[in-house]
C-alpha cells in the first residue's frame, strides 16, 4: 500500500510542476535576435559559433568582427555559444535579444568537461582542494553483467573492489574499501550515494550513470559528519541537455563461462583413494578388487556407477543479454533524460525441468529512470527524478549452496542417477543428494523485488534579497520490497535391495503452490534544506553552503532508524590560483546515550596552483601544477554485533534458555540479561590527512596526480576488561585505536599520431594498516597478540582464515622424525605423511599455545589498474588490466573440503603424500582423526597476487556518409570480454586468486563473459 501511495504522490507532483512550468512560459513567437558576444574585458569576440539548439548544422552563424550576430528564431529557442578556449554557454532567446553575451576564457581544468560533483555542489576540477577521483561512464565498457562492480574494479585509485561471497546471479556480493582499513570492527564499507542519497548502485544500468567519484579525505567526507569515515562513492546520474536531443539503443548478447569449477574424481580414482584413506585410519577397505575393476571397465553402470555430476548438471557456458534505450534532450524550460533497460542472465545449472516449472537459476532485471529539470520561472528551478527497478530471480528450492555442494561433493559412485526402472537413484546415506531430482522434483522459488525511488530538488534564487543567494530544498523517497513465490514438491529415491526389489527413502509429493511471503520491505526518505551563496568580487570568489538534514529508514518489524545533522562548507579562491575550503558539520546518531548523540566534525583543505606564478612561467614542459592538502575529523557511528542497538541501556533476552517447572516438569521459556549497557559508548573518530598534487605536462598530453594519506582512528570498539567475578559481561567499549597510511597515483597520456588516437591510463594504490590499541585479555602471549599487526578483513575472519597460524616445517617422512619432534596434540596419532609444526614456546608440545599472530592478510598492500585505448578510421580498441599484490589466501578449506559421507576426498586428493611420493603437495588421506592436518597453518597459505586482463573490447563504427542515409548519427558494432586472462603465482593450483572458493564446495563460480553488441544513435 505504501508503494502504491508513493507512486500517486510522485505522479501528482510531476503534474503540478508541469502545470507550473506551462503557466510560467509565454506562447512561442517568431522573433529576430540581434546581439553581441564579448569577452570578460568587454571586448568583442569575432568568430564565435552561435547556433540554435538542435540546429548546429543549418542554423549556425559566426560573429562578425565587432562580435555581432543576427538569427531568426522563436521565443522558446535556446542559443548555444561555442569558441575554442572559452566556456560554452547556453541562453534562452529572451535573455539574448538586443543585449550582449559574455564568454569566459577556459582555464586549465576549468573547461566544459571539468565538472566535479561534491556533496550538494559542483566545482571545476581546478577549484578542488580535496582528494577526489572521478571516472565518467564514457570511458567504461558496456558489459552484460548483473553487477556494476565488475565494470569499476581497478578503474579508480584508492578504490578496492573485492568479490567476497556468492556470485549467484542477482546476489553477487563484493566489498568496497577506500584506501585502507583503520578499523577492526565489522563495518568498513563506504557510504554509497546516488545523486546525494544513500542507495545501491551496483544494480543500476551503466547508462543511467554520468560519473562515479570516490571521496577520500576529510575535506569532502566531513560534510557527512559521523556517517562517512570509511569514504564515499558518489554516483551522479545522467541528465538532459538543452543543446541537443539524443536517442540511443544498445543491444548485447553474450556467453558466460566459469573461470574455475571443481573437476570431480572418477569412480575408480575415488574408490582407490577412499580405500587408502581408510587404511591410513586403521579401517578395513570398503572396495574390493572386483569393484575397482568394475569402475574401470564400466561393466555395470547401475551397481558400479561412474557419475560426473559437474558435467551432467552444470553448463560450460550460459547466455546473457542486455538491451538499453535512452532518450534525452530539452529546451529552455524543460530538460529530460529517460532510460529503459532489460537484462537477463541464464543459469549455470542444467539437467531437469517438469511441465509445471523450470528450476534452473535465471535472473532478469528491468531498470527505468526519468530525470527532469524544469525552469519554472526566472528564479525557480526544479529537478524531479523518478526511477524504478524490478528483478526476478528463480532458483531451485533446495537452494544454491545445497545444490552446488551436492554436485561438487557427492561421490561419483554413490548411486545411479536413474535406476533401470526410471526411478531416482539414492541410498540411505544419500537420500537427498540426487541432482536430477533436485532440479526436476524438489520445487522452485522466485524472488520478485521492486525498488522505487523519487527525488525532488528545488532551487529558488533570492537575488532580490542578496545577489548570489539561493534557497535549496531536497527530498527523496525510496521504497523497496521483496516477494517470494513458487512451487513445492518432494521426491523419493530408491536403492536396490540385495534380497530383491528396492528400498525407498523419502516421500514423493505432487506439485503445490508455495506459501507466498514478503521480506526485506524498506522505506527510506531524506530531507535537506538550506542556502547556497555564490559570488565573485573581482579576483575574489566565495561559495558558501549550509544544510540541515534528516533521514529516516523504516523496516518491517523494526524501530525506525534516524539520522540528522547540520552541514556547512565555505570555499574561497583568489584569482583562481589560491583556494581554501572550511567544512564544519554537527551530526547525531541515536545509537548513543541522550546527551551524547551529537558531535562536531571540522575539516580544512587548501590548494595552490603554483604553475600560475611568475617564477614558473618559463617552464616549457609544465603546463599546470597544483599542490593541495587537507586535514580533518570524520566519524563512524556503525556498531558491531557485540555492541547492539541502544547499547547504552540494559536489556533482556526473552529467548534465553528456560527451565522445567511443576509436577509434570513442563519446559518454560526463560529471560536473561544481555551484556551490561555502556552509557559512555560513542562513535569512531577518524583523523584524516592527505597531501597531493595534480600536474599537466607536454601541452597537456600527460596528466599526473599523486597523494600521500594517513588516517588515525580512535574510539574503536573492543572487548571490555571487566573482571568475570561480577557474573556478567559488558558490551564493547571505545578503547581501541588503529591507523593506515600509504600513497596513490594516477596518470593519463594522450597522443595523436596521424589518424590514430592513443590514450594510456594507469592508477596505483599502496596502503598498510596497524593496530595501535586493542583489549586482548590478560595472560595472552605477546606472539599471539594482534597489537602492532595489520588489520585483517571481515571476509577473512568469516571464512575461517584468521591471522593466527601454526608454523609448518614440512611433512613427516618417517617415524624416527616424529619421535625426535615435539608431541603434536591435534590428533590422537601422528604418522608419516602428517604436517610437522614448530614448537613456538619451547615446551615440547604442539598445541594452541604455538599459534602465532602473523602479518598475512587477505587485504592486499597494493592494488592497481592500467590500460589503453586506440581509435583510427572507424575502428577502436580498448584493453584494461587490473591486479593486486601483497595479499595472502588460504587453501585449507579447499584442500580439506568434503565430509564424512564422501571421505573428505576431492580433486586435490590425488596429490596427497604416500611413501612413494614423499614430495607430494598435501598430507596423507584419512577418514578419521584428521585434526592435525586441518589446523590453520602457513602450510596452507599461498600468494593471492594476480594480474588480470579484466576487459578488452574492439569496435567498428560505420562511415558517417553511410549512416546518414539510414537517418542515424552513429552505428557501432563491438566485441567485448570480461575476466579474460589471469596471471598469478599459484602454479598448477586451479583456483581463482581473487575469489578462491568460487566454483568449489558450495560456491557459485566466478564468470568470464564474452559479448557482442550494437550501439545506435539517432
Amino acid at each position: 500500500m505504501k508503494f502504491s501511495k508513493s507512486k500517486h504522490i510522485a505522479f501528482l507532483l510531476f503534474l503540478f510542476l508541469i502545470v507550473l512550468r506551462t503557466s510560467a512560459q509565454n506562447p512561442d513567437e517568431q522573433i529576430t535576435v540581434k546581439a553581441k558576444v564579448l569577452d570578460e574585458h568587454k571586448s568583442p569576440l569575432a568568430g564565435v559559433l552561435v547556433y540554435l539548439q538542435e540546429s548546429k548544422n543549418n542554423k549556425g552563424v559566426n560573429t562578425a568582427a565587432d562580435g555581432s550576430f543576427s538569427i531568426n528564431c522563436s521565443t522558446s529557442d535556446v542559443f548555444v555559444f561555442q569558441m575554442s578556449g572559452y566556456l560554452t554557454i547556453t541562453k534562452r532567446a529572451a535573455e539574448v535579444n538586443n543585449g550582449s553575451v559574455v564568454l569566459v576564457k577556459a582555464l586549465i581544468d576549468a573547461g566544459d568537461d571539468d565538472n566535479v560533483y561534491i556533496p550538494f555542489g559542483v566545482r571545476k576540477k581546478r577549484q578542488i582542494t580535496a582528494t577526489i577521483s572521478t571516472i565518467t561512464t564514457e570511458n567504461l565498457p558496456q558489459i552484460p553483467s548483473s553487477s556494476l562492480n565488475n565494470v569499476f574494479t581497478g578503474r579508480l585509485p584508492g578504490l578496492l573492489i573485492t568479490p567476497n561471497g556468492s556470485q549467484q546471479p542477482g546476489y553477487d556480493v563484493s566489498s568496497f574499501l577506500i584506501r585502507g582499513r583503520s578499523s577492526y570492527n565489522n563495518n568498513q564499507d563506504p557510504l554509497v550515494l546516488v545523486d546525494g542519497v544513500e542507495r545501491d548502485f551496483k544494480s543500476m544500468d551503466l547508462n543511467e550513470i554520468e560519473s562515479v567519484s570516490v571521496l577520500k579525505d576529510a575535506a569532502t567526507l566531513a560534510w557527512y559528519g559521523m556517517y562517512a569515515a570509511n569514504g564515499v562513492i558518489y554516483v551522479k546520474t545522467k541528465r538532459g541537455s538543452a543543446t541537443s536531443t539524443k536517442v540511443t539503443f544498445d543491444a548485447q548478447a553474450g556467453l558466460q563461462a566459469p573461470l574455475e569449477v571443481t573437476k570431480p574424481l572418477d569412480s575408480y580414482t575415488y574408490a582407490s583413494l577412499y580405500n587408502e584413506a581408510q587404511a591410513n585410519s586403521g579401517i578395513a577397505p570398503s572396495y574390493s578388487a572386483e569393484a575397482l575393476q568394475a569402475y574401470q571397465t564400466g561393466s555395470d553402470p547401475y551397481k558400479y556407477p561412474n557419475n560426473n555430476f559437474v558435467r551432467d548438471f552444470t553448463r560450460t557456458v550460459a547466455p546473457t543479454q542486455r538491451y538499453v534505450a535512452t532518450v534525452s534532450g530539452g529546451n529552455a524550460f524543460l530538460k529530460f533524460y529517460t532510460l529503459l533497460s532489460y537484462y537477463n542472465q541464464g543459469g549455470f545449472y542444467k539437467g531437469g525441468s517438469n511441465p509445471s516449472y523450470d528450476a534452473n537459476t535465471n535472473f532478469n532485471r528491468y531498470n527505468l529512470r526519468t530525470n527532469l529539470d524544469l525552469h519554472v520561472s526566472k528564479s525557480l528551478d526544479v529537478a524531479l527524478d523518478v526511477g524504478g527497478r524490478i528483478t526476478n530471480l528463480r532458483f531451485p528450492n533446495v537452494g544454491t549452496g545445497t545444490f552446488l555442494s551436492t554436485v561438487y561433493s557427492t561421490p561419483p559412485n554413490a548411486f545411479p542417477i536413474l535406476n533401470p526402472d526410471g526411478s531416482y537413484g539414492g541410498t540411505s546415506l544419500f537420500q537427498k543428494s540426487n541432482p536430477l531430482a533436485m532440479m526436476s522434483s524438489a520445487g522452485v522459488s522466485t524472488d520478485l523485488t521492486r525498488n522505487m525511488i523519487a527525488t525532488i530538488d528545488a532551487r529558488q534564487k533570492l537575488n532580490n534579497i542578496l545577489e548570489g543567494l539561493t534557497l535549496n530544498l531536497f527530498y527523496s523517497y525510496d521504497v523497496y520490497g521483496s516477494y517470494r513465490s513458487g512451487f513445492n514438491q518432494d521426491y523419493e529415491v530408491y536403492e536396490p535391495n540385495p534380497a530383491g526389489g528396492y528400498n525407498r527413502f523419502g516421500n514423493a509429493t505432487i506439485v503445490t503452490y508455495s506459501p507466498n511471503s514478503f521480506s526485506g520491505n524498506l522505506r527510506k526518505n531524506e530531507f535537506w534544506a538550506g542556502f547556497d551563496y555564490d559570488r565573485n568580487f573581482d579576483k575574489h570568489g566565495v561559495n558558501f553552503s549550509t544544510r540541515v538534514s534528516r533521514a529516516i529508514y523504516s523496516a518491517f518489524a523494526a524501530l525506525d532508524l534516524k539520522r540528522e545533522g547540520w552541514s556547512n562548507r565555505l570555499s574561497y579562491n583568489y584569482n583562481q590560483r589560491y583556494f581554501v575550503d572550511l567544512i564544519g558539520t554537527v551530526s547525531g546518531s541515536e545509537n548513543f546515550m541522550p546527551g551524547r548523540r551529537y558531535g562536531f566534525f571540522p575539516a580544512l583543505s587548501a590548494g595552490w596552483i603554483i604553475s600560475d606564478e611568475d617564477f614558473m612561467k618559463n617552464t616549457s614542459f609544465l603546463d599546470f601544477l597544483k599542490i593541495r592538502g587537507s586535514y580533518g575529523l570524520v566519524g563512524n557511528d556503525a556498531l558491531t554485533s557485540l555492541a547492539r542497538r541502544f547499547s547504552f541501556v540494559n536489556s533482556y533476552n526473552r529467548s534465553a534458555g528456560g527451565y522445567n517447572f511443576g509436577t509434570s516438569y513442563s519446559g518454560v521459556g526463560g529471560t536473561a540479561e544481555n551484556p551490561l549497557a555502556n552509557p559512555d559508548l560513542t562513535w569512531e573518530k577518524a583523523y584524516k590527512t592527505s597531501l597531493g598534487f595534480d600536474a599537466k605536462l607536454f601541452k597537456q598530453s600527460l596528466s599526473l596526480s599523486a597523494d600521500y594519506f594517513h588516517e588515525n582512528r580512535k574510539n574503536l570498539l573492543t572487548n571490555s576488561m571487566i573482571p568475570s567475578i561480577i557474573g556478567q559481561s559488558l558490551v564493547q567499549v571505545n578503547e581501541g585505536e588503529a591507523s593506515y597510511k600509504g600513497f596513490e597515483a594516477s596518470l593519463n597520456y594522450n597522443k595523436k599520431l596521424g589518424a590514430l588516437n592513443l590514450n594510456f591510463f594507469a592508477n596505483y594504490t599502496y596502503s598498510t594498516s596497524k593496530i595501535l590499541a586493542i583489549n586482548e585479555g590478560a595472560g595472552l602471549p605477546d606472539y599471539q597478540k594482534q597489537l602492532g599487526h595489520p588489520i585483517t578483513s571481515v571476509y577473512q575472519l568469516a571464512t575461517g582464515y584468521n591471522r593466527n597460524f601454526l608454523k609448518a616445517e614440512g611433512i613427516f617422512q618417517n617415524q624416527a622424525e616424529i619421535d625426535a619432534s615435539p608431541v603434536q596434540r591435534f590428533s590422537r596419532t601422528v604418522k608419516p605423511g602428517d604436517i610437522k609444526y614448530k614448537d613456538i614456546n619451547g615446551d615440547g608440545v604442539i598445541d594452541n599455545l604455538d599459534f602465532v599472530t602473523t602479518d598475512y592478510n587477505f587485504v592486499p598492500k597494493s592494488f592497481y589498474g592500467f590500460g589503453f585505448t586506440a581509435a583510427a578510421k572507424g575502428f577502436d580498441l580498448s584493453v584494461f588490466f587490473q591486479g593486486v599484490s601483497g595479499r595472502t589466501i588460504s587453501i585449507q578449506t579447499l584442500i580439506n573440503s568434503g565430509n564424512a559421507n564422501n571421505g573428505y576426498l576431492n580433486q586435490f586428493s590425488v596429490d596427497r603424500w604416500t611413501p612413494s611420493s614423499p614430495d607430494a603437495k598435501y598430507p596423507r588421506l584419512m577418514i578419521t582423526d584428521r585434526g592435525n592436518n586441518t589446523q590453520n597453518s602457513d602450510f596452507w597459505l599461498r600468494s593471492g597476487d594476480y594480474l588480470r586482463l579484466k576487459n578488452a573490447e574492439i569496435g567498428y563504427s560505420l562511415p558517417a556518409s553511410f549512416v546518414k542515409r539510414l537517418k542515424l548519427s552513429q552505428v557501432r558494432f563491438y566485441l567485448s570480454g570480461l575476466n579474460l586472462l589471469t596471471f598469478d603465482k599459484l602454479g598448477d593450483l586451479n583456483i581463482d586468486p581473487e575469489l578462491p572458493e568460487a566454483g568449489y564446495n558450495s560456491s557459485y563460480p566466478y564468470m568470464k563473459i564474452y559479448s557482442f553488441g550494437v550501439n545506435l544513435k539517432f
